[in-house]
């Protein structure tokens, strides 16, 4: 069996890029898509960014349900966005994890690979606070 040491990634090792990294590309692309947005996409990312806010639901149960969607979903993107903002909204690691299970049971075993990302990418950002 593997050392911790040598199972934990580095900067690069399980990804193409960091989470700073990422967020770069992400809000560079964005920007993109909205230099060329008719008024239907803009109004889309303008309520996909109203529905995350404190409600009748605080944003950080807002954010489990998008982690929870996104890993039935299977989408990657979404999953480590939602994964940086939980942490950002001080969600611990045992909230984390029960989101993760319930995705895991609605989505089914197909979910796995990216419960994998998922925690891998939850231990970057916990090793940086």
């Amino acid at each position: 069996m593997l050392a911790h040491k040598e199972v934990m990634m580095s900067e690069n090792s399980l990804f193409d890029k960091s989470v700073a990294e990422w967020q770069e590309e992400r809000a560079a692309l964005n920007e993109k898509v909205l230099a060329i947005a008719g008024l239907e996409i803009k109004r889309f990312f303008s309520l996909d960014g109203q529905c995350y806010r404190d409600g009748a639901l605080p944003a950080r149960t807002k954010e489990l349900l998008g982690l929870v969607a996104s890993l039935v979903l299977r989408c990657d993107d979404c999953i480590l966005y939602h994964t940086i903002r939980c942490k950002e909204e001080g969600i611990s690691t045992e909230e984390f994890q029960e989101a993760c299970s319930i995705g895991l049971v609605v989505g089914g075993s197909i979910v796995i690979p990216h419960l994998r990302r998922a925690a891998a990418r939850w231990e970057e950002l916990s090793l940086k606070r």
